[in-house]
């Protein structure tokens, strides 16, 4: 069986858990507990050196990196694939996926936050300032495009990797509070994905360790 290392609140574990969910592939959870440090323990380190989450675990094959385990997965599990068959839309999907993956949550990561509170005395309001930052920067962006590649989903009407990255990368917005009223087009995109039971089973409060 398939075995997942996650934490239940890190968007990148939930666009994991979304693509499994998809695919309606059996899946065993192992929580690692982010707030208690458990990243950086002997143990978990021997089995994702990077200390990061999520980690699959598929017989042989051990891949860190969410967006490496999602196109691992829907390569391997090919049925409900999850990129367009055309060049295009497979591009679209592609940047998406990057402009959330690369511009936006690194930035806004566990360990950056604790950085900045660590080295730089950044307060409580200055975190969560720089994290609703680089969200509005990407979201602006996003709105704009979405308008030209939307259907149903983000790219036409079928659900592709590119939602599995944007409705996680929501659920972080709504954490910190965020006013979406902006991005009428995301919103009505989340929308629709959070009617699927995929996403509803993926979601951050049905997982192992949830509080």
């Amino acid at each position: 069986m398939l075995q997942l290392f996650g934490y239940w609140r890190s968007s990148a574990s939930f666009r994991v858990r979304i693509v499994l969910q998809l695919k309606g592939l059996d899946y065993e959870q192992h929580p690692v507990d982010l707030r208690q440090g458990e990243q950086r323990e002997k143990a978990y380190r021997r089995i994702n050196p990077q200390g990061l989450v999520p980690f699959l675990i598929d017989g042989d094959v051990h891949i860190g990196q969410s967006v490496a385990i999602m196109e691992y997965l829907d390569e391997t599990y090919p049925a409900y694939s999850l990129m367009p068959s055309a060049p295009e839309g497979r591009a679209q999907v592609r940047q998406i996926v990057n402009m959330i993956g690369c511009d936006t949550h690194p930035l806004n990561n566990l360990r950056v936050l604790h950085y900045l509170e660590e080295h730089f005395r950044a307060s409580h309001d200055q975190q969560v300032s720089w994290y609703r930052h680089w969200i509005d920067e990407t979201f602006t962006a996003l709105e704009q495009l979405l308008m030209t590649t939307a259907g149903v989903y983000c790219v036409g009407n079928e659900v592709t990797l590119a939602d599995c990255m944007l409705v996680p990368q929501v659920y972080n917005a709504r954490r910190y509070e965020m006013s979406l009223e902006d991005y009428p087009t995301i919103n009505r995109i989340v929308a629709n994905c959070e009617q699927l039971q995929a996403f509803i089973s993926a979601a951050p409060a049905l997982q192992p360790g949830a509080a």
